[in-house]
């Protein structure tokens, strides 16, 4: 849920981020406010959690679900913006602190809820595009189905797979990752 009309400066938002109970995601000047996740939504993330766990154990890659505070920062953008993703897979270790990560995580899967739907489906889709998040999976629990978007060679998404029920959804990323949508929505 959007909270300020106006944009802000980002350590205004640190500023406010600091002083909050909740948790707060800053996107080009704005702040948003994540609500609770409902049951559904934690069932699903519990799900992918153990499901990417058993897959990136021993890896380079390492998996971190919300909440966790991801600054994303490349050399392309002038401004940090904070998000929340509910499952973060990071491949360059360089950004990981005590806090947070600093930088571009290569897989980021969002789960959709009735509260947020346009701030993940738009917002975010385009904030991840344009910093160059590999891939993007958006993980809707009222239809039982994932959408995958990589980006292409032109760093733009391009969705490359829609799975729905009791389907496998397969990254584009990494060759061999591979999910049961039964494993996830059970």
């Amino acid at each position: 849920m959007l909270l300020n009309t106006n944009n802000i400066t980002y350590e205004e938002f640190l500023e406010i981020d600091k002083n909050s109970e909740e948790y707060l995601e800053y996107i080009d000047g704005q702040i948003y406010n994540q609500a609770s996740p409902s049951t559904i939504h934690q069932r699903i993330s519990v799900n992918f959690t153990a499901e990417f766990r058993n897959y990136f154990k021993n890896k380079q890659c390492e998996l971190f679900h919300a909440p966790f505070d991801v600054k994303l920062k490349n050399n392309k953008e002038e401004y940090i913006n904070k998000v929340i993703p509910d499952i973060t897979v990071i491949c360059d270790n360089h950004g990981l602190n005590d806090k947070n990560y600093i930088g571009v995580p290569t897989l980021i899967i969002e789960i959709l809820s009735p509260s947020n739907q346009s701030h993940d489906l738009i917002t975010k889709m385009n904030l991840y595009q344009r910093f160059g998040v590999k891939e993007y999976w958006i993980v809707n629990p009222k239809l039982f189905s994932i959408q995958i978007y990589a980006l292409n060679d032109e760093a733009l998404y391009e969705q490359v797979g829609v799975y729905k029920n009791n389907e496998v959804a397969f990254s584009s990323v990494f060759s061999d990752l591979s999910v049961n949508l039964d494993d996830i929505f059970y």
